[in-house]
């Protein structure tokens, strides 16, 4: 089998760069905690465990030491707080993310209803939402909009990892219904390189393999892209998962890795497959 692999690929400046800072944390030998999870993928996570960089669920189970806050963000509260509680702060925010903290600020300060497209639960968008004020109205899809609109002023703010099509059906759905929408397009560029090039790829071969945490939201939107384009793909954290059954009369292969999956694990999983070839 002939193994194809995105133009765009795997982990992004922003994951690199939380990565990195945890690291340089670690070696400071004072005791290391995550406010959850530093990135989606539970492989990265536990490797930064083996060198000491454990994960705080709250606030709470911190007390000492450094604090990383994770890519996804938080609430700026939260970072107060621990301030507040005499531990050292290390913001590894992706960058991307704090656009879209102050898209949020800055339209609720001129006194816009915010609207943000992604995941309710997710900590990005949760932290996208404390940045508004705390009262954005948070969506997916058009068909969760509400039925009106108490303002008739709309801004507009997308979860990082979104896809391009998802924020253009919810633009066009609010358009009709106010005086005013501004929207603020927050998608990150690594996140809309990595859509393009899996999309035009799972095209082209028999079989799509798209690599990163299942809890990882932008990972899970490339395994989406691509399964509506080739019904043949398939979303695996590791090369354990690999079935060899889904390659049977398969020439062509096409991987991709989301952007908060590490190129060793995206490597580990292409050997799996040109060994099952």
């Amino acid at each position: 089998m002939q193994i194809r692999v995105a133009r765009h690929a795997g982990v992004c400046y922003g994951v690199e760069r939380a990565l990195e800072l945890a690291d340089e944390a670690a070696g400071s030998g004072k005791r290391v905690r995550t406010l959850g999870p530093l990135i989606h993928n539970p492989q990265a996570v536990a490797e930064l465990k083996s060198r000491g960089v454990e994960v705080a669920a709250c606030l709470d189970e911190a007390d000492d030491g450094t604090l990383v806050i994770r890519s996804h963000g938080v609430d700026p509260a939260t970072i107060d707080a621990a301030r507040a509680k005499g531990l050292d702060v290390v913001d590894a925010t992706c960058p991307f993310v704090s656009k879209a903290h102050e898209a949020a600020r800055e339209l609720k300060a001129a006194g816009y209803t915010v609207v943000i497209v992604g995941e309710a639960e997710h900590p990005e968008v949760e932290g996208i939402c404390a940045h508004a004020g705390g009262s954005a109205i948070i969506i997916q899809s058009p068909d969760e909009l509400p039925s009106r609109f108490s303002n008739r002023r709309i801004g507009v703010v997308v979860q990082t990892t979104q896809s391009v099509d998802r924020l253009e059906a919810v633009v066009q759905a609010i358009l009709p219904r106010v005086a005013e929408l501004r929207v603020f397009n927050t998608i990150c560029s690594a996140t809309a390189k990595r859509q393009l090039s899996a999309e035009e790829l799972a095209r082209e071969v028999d079989v799509m393999v798209v690599v990163g945490g299942h809890n990882s939201g932008n990972t899970t939107r490339l395994a989406e892209i691509c399964l509506r384009v080739n019904p043949r793909t398939h979303h695996v954290e590791t090369a354990d998962e690999l079935d060899q059954s889904w390659f049977d009369g398969a020439t062509v292969v096409g991987v991709t890795a989301g952007a908060s999956t590490p190129d060793a694990q995206m490597a580990g999983v292409i050997a799996a497959i040109e060994a099952l070839g």
